[in-house]
């Protein structure tokens, strides 16, 4: 072996050495999952719950799952106050899931995919969302609700209603 690729291998084999040195030591706890050893991988997911008239939602169950493969990663219940954390979350991409109050098993909102990377601490808002049949029982589908509605418009100033875009029941 020529004494050139002899000082190349040797200055190669340093130059590993010097980086693997240079590494940050990574105990096997800290890459079991969340809750089981901490370490600069983990990190945490927080927020609030709220209600579509942004209240804050306490003690209503809230998950989170990994959305690449499905699973679910932790369980959590908000505090009095609305806010939930999960610790201890390895980097990956999630979704934090309300739930109903009752069983836990029924998923009314979900937060956006958020994307999780070592160390951080990520915030979302989970918001339940507005149901409209709530109202729909206050105005109603009948012809007396129709004039009433369109009567409190003509007193506010509203002068004219035009329906736009073609019938699609038969026979209208």
């Amino acid at each position: 072996m020529a004494r050139g690729n002899l000082y190349t291998m040797v200055a190669v084999f340093v130059f590993m050495a010097v980086e693997a040195a240079a590494q940050p030591k990574i105990s096997g706890a800290a890459l079991n999952g969340p809750g089981r050893g901490r370490s600069v991988l983990e990190s945490i997911v927080q927020g609030s719950a709220l209600s579509p008239m942004d209240a804050g939602l306490p003690y209503v169950p809230m998950r989170l799952r990994d959305v690449r493969f499905g699973r679910i990663v932790a369980s959590a219940r908000t505090d009095k106050t609305g806010m939930f954390q999960f610790r201890g979350v390895r980097p990956g991409n999630y979704v934090v899931e309300l739930l109903d109050n009752d069983r836990g098993q029924i998923t009314l909102a979900a937060s956006q995919i958020l994307n999780v990377n070592a160390g951080e601490a990520v915030s979302t808002v989970v918001k339940l969302p507005f149901r409209v049949s709530q109202f729909a029982n206050v105005i109603g589908q009948t012809k007396a609700s129709a004039l009433t509605v369109l009567s409190a418009a003509a007193a506010s100033g509203i002068l004219a209603a035009v329906v736009t875009g073609q019938p699609i029941s038969p026979g209208q």
